[in-house]
């Protein structure tokens, strides 16, 4: 029986994201990638993200170093590093390829020159994609959505789409809208004519801090 199964390719991928859907695999270990369009949405409002007073602290406190799109690779890599995980080899290659093309991107979360965490994802428009994001140490995880969130929202865009929502992202702001309304949010942001630029230079501690107060 023919396969009429169209390969899995960036430009599909990005064909799916702009209708809602994105890839997911059982484990590490299956070969085979599914689509998701979940009834329930996990979103980040750019204008609702909580620091913590806790995080705060560990922000100004000076133990982290910053960079976008740095170690791309090694961040998916740190995503991937546990027991469980969606990203199989199809994935992971794939989401290279984007970044090579210039569409996915990550954030890097450095301490004494090693890598404690990141986050990575996909930026269509004005629409940011959070794939996943992984952390060796507390908060690293937290202070790289806190700078994300205060660069998607300083660059216009519109969309920080979380997938699902877990405590963790909850405890920072995050929430579920039912389909219909994420897909109004998906047409408008996707509508933006707004480019991820990595910035020269970062924002500092307080700058991230003080914004979000007074959006949040």
């Amino acid at each position: 029986m023919r396969d009429d199964t169209p390969p899995l390719t960036p430009e599909l991928l990005l064909q799916a994201y702009r209708s809602g859907v994105f890839p997911m695999s059982e484990s590490r270990d299956d070969p085979d990638v599914f689509w998701v369009r979940p009834r329930l949405r996990g979103v980040l409002p750019l204008d609702g993200f909580h620091i913590s007073r806790s995080l705060a602290k560990s922000m100004r406190r000076g133990d982290f170093v910053l960079t976008m799109d740095a170690a791309f690779t090694d961040v998916v890599k740190g995503c991937a590093a546990r027991d469980e995980t969606w990203i199989n080899d199809a994935i992971f290659d794939l989401y290279v390829a984007l970044h090579l093309r210039g569409d996915a991107h990550s954030i890097e979360v450095w301490q004494a020159d090693r890598l404690v965490g990141g986050v990575y994802g996909v930026a269509i428009g004005g629409a940011f994609f959070g794939e996943s994001m992984f952390s060796t140490v507390t908060n690293a995880s937290k202070v790289a959505l806190a700078y994300l969130t205060d660069h998607l929202r300083e660059s216009g865009f519109t969309l920080f789409d979380t997938q699902f929502l877990t405590d963790h992202l909850a405890s920072l702001g995050a929430l579920e809208i039912p389909r219909q309304q994420y897909e109004n949010a998906l047409a408008h942001a996707l509508a933006q004519p707004i480019r991820f630029q990595v910035p020269q230079v970062f924002p500092s501690a307080q700058d991230v801090i003080q914004r979000s107060a007074q959006t949040s």
